[in-house]
């Protein structure tokens, strides 16, 4: 966390007035256990979650393939210029919210500042379809997008990245790929504010109820829909458990004001520990989703991010370890 390389050392003033008026956003919201998954859904559709109003890209497309075991669904993203590669982008949102149109300035950014084409995967929500059916989505997306992305997109697929639930596919999709299909396409990986162990981590269970943004309660009930809590022993659900050898190299982006932090510090050492290029951004007083929000490091976050992908698509990501 050098201060020469954008992060400061500790929380700026303006980003603890932040958390403090968040956290009082927050208060004044009911649960999403009260509200119901269809009312905030709907929510974050009409632009009335803590996201805020939706801006669509004049440049996105939607598309549907037909893949052997089932149909693939991506929102295709271009770079203003030419496209070097395919990014596969995974949304977040616990595992029951969200849609790869939340996301298209973030997403459309990132395509010009990497130029690469992204494709953001639509997976099957909780609690309608639990697990397997989004990590079964995103690993279809990704081996359809291995074969036919040069041909139909432009480009090699060569990485891949999500935030919170979309980091934790993102993870359980390369796992995949190696272990079922001897796969290995991806060159970078952005890995951020992820929840890497489903049994729960220090920080996820001591944060409390404290409301920003996420706290314990709400992650356990987002678990809770996902998937069956005799399950998270399981490597396929806890990617932390696995076996990390053969992964690409990957950036870590974590606030440490997360209940999620302590899944990020893990996860970086243990894919360092594998053999495998790790960086490791930890914002001080940011909280999660921080680099979604109107937020002053939101847009220094997502800088850093451009640059690892850059460096690791010119084969040169060791300055981030």
């Amino acid at each position: 966390m050098n201060p020469a390389d954008g992060i400061p050392a500790r929380a700026p003033a303006a980003v603890l007035a932040f958390n403090a008026e968040m956290e009082e956003t927050c208060r004044r919201l009911p649960p999403i256990w009260e509200t119901g998954v269809e009312q905030a859904r709907l929510a974050r559709e009409e632009g009335r979650s803590l996201l805020g109003p939706l801006t669509h890209s004049e440049r996105a497309t939607e598309l549907t393939a037909a893949a052997p075991d089932g149909p693939v669904r991506l929102r295709i993203i271009p770079p203003q210029g030419e496209t070097r590669g395919v990014f596969l982008h995974i949304h977040g949102g616990g595992w029951t919210l969200g849609a790869p149109h939340h996301q298209d300035p973030i997403l459309e950014n990132l395509a010009d500042a990497a130029g690469l084409t992204v494709a953001s995967v639509r997976y099957r929500l909780a609690p309608e379809h639990p697990y397997p059916a989004g990590p079964d989505d995103c690993e279809r997306a990704a081996r359809w997008l291995a074969d036919a992305a040069p041909e139909r997109l432009g480009g090699e697929l060569v990485a891949i990245g999500g935030e919170s639930a979309g980091a934790h596919l993102a993870a359980v999709t390369c796992l995949r790929l190696r272990d079922r299909s001897n796969l290995a396409p991806f060159r970078a990986a952005l890995l951020t504010y992820g929840v890497f162990d489903l049994r729960g981590t220090p920080s996820m269970r001591r944060f409390g109820e404290r409301p920003l943004i996420l706290n314990t309660p709400i992650t356990q009930w987002f678990i809770d829909r996902f998937v069956d809590g005799d399950r998270t022993g399981e490597a396929d659900v806890s990617p932390l458990l696995a076996d990390l050898t053969g992964m690409p190299p990957a950036l870590f982006t974590v606030g440490d004001a997360d209940p999620l932090l302590d899944d990020t510090l893990f996860m970086a050492a243990r894919w360092k520990a594998a053999g495998t290029e790790a960086g490791l951004d930890v914002w001080p007083g940011a909280v999660h989703g921080f680099d979604l929000l109107d937020h002053e490091y939101a847009t220094a976050a997502r800088s850093r991010m451009h640059r690892f992908l850059n460096s690791a698509l010119d084969g040169t990501p060791e300055g981030w370890s």
